[in-house]
């Protein structure tokens, strides 16, 4: 998939788990790990603003497009 999920990165740059994002934001950690390993089908934009919001990042930050991923 084209689309690179960078939320592990964002995590570590804030020195934050999981489980404390998940515990901030009020999504399961289950659904934050799909999203993180990059399986997730769509995200919400409210879960991308709220995400946003606790790693104070944009959502580039987060989500990179790559022409070379397939």
């Amino acid at each position: 998939m084209p689309i690179i999920v960078n939320l592990d990165v964002m995590l570590a740059r804030r020195k934050m788990s999981l489980s404390e994002l998940s515990e901030r934001v009020d999504i399961s950690i289950v659904n934050l790990s799909v999203l993180k390993t990059g399986k997730a089908k769509a995200i919400r934009f409210s879960t991308l603003e709220a995400i946003c919001r606790e790693l104070d990042c944009q959502p580039a930050d987060i989500l990179e497009y790559s022409h070379n991923q397939q």
